[in-house]
């Protein structure tokens, strides 16, 4: 039995956490076009020691065959580590246009376009404006619910494997065309 830690609302969404944990979600019952949706899970990005992103206010897209990409609120990122990448923006039919941000932490090189987000997303994904999206590939730790984040297979798709999701995922080599 849960203990109660606050109010209700607390207790419902531990409950709903603890339920997301205990049956994976294919991301072959994922849709195309890919939904967005509010998330309260915990959120965390590390990179050389320093907390770089956290947040219980994602938001997340599902799309078919990718594990979910996490999006964080600007407030919520150290934005003062982050500069805009000289690396050209990308397409996404659904979405829009991608610009790329690179992390600069004191003492170490830039890592250049380690995360991206929508200046100005299309209006189904309005709700994704300058949110930022981070590679788990290129940053130390990545983390959901306390649960440490394995990459997506490939440098194109930025999607986080956790426990909760199960595949195939695309991004591997030979997947592409999926």
């Amino acid at each position: 039995m849960l203990e109660k830690e606050g109010s209700s609302e607390d207790s419902r969404d531990q409950i709903s956490r603890q339920s997301e944990r205990s049956t994976p979600e294919s991301v072959w019952d994922y849709p195309r076009p890919p939904r967005l949706e509010p998330t309260r899970s915990h959120l965390c990005m590390i990179h050389a020691g320093q907390k770089i992103a956290e947040t219980h206010r994602g938001l997340r897209i599902l799309e078919t065959s990718h594990p979910p990409v996490y999006y964080f609120p600007p407030e919520d990122v150290a934005m003062h580590l982050l500069k805009p990448s000289p690396r050209q923006g990308s397409f996404c039919e659904f979405k829009g246009i991608a610009s790329y941000w690179d992390l600069i932490v004191e003492g170490r090189s830039r890592l250049t376009g380690v995360a991206w987000s929508y200046a100005s997303p299309s209006k189904k994904y309005a709700s994704l404006k300058d949110h930022l999206a981070f590679y788990a590939s290129k940053v130390d730790e990545c983390w959901v619910d306390g649960e440490p984040v394995v990459a997506q297979p490939g440098d194109f798709y930025g999607g986080w494997i956790t426990s909760r999701v199960k595949g195939p995922f695309k991004g591997a080599p030979g997947t592409l065309g999926w």
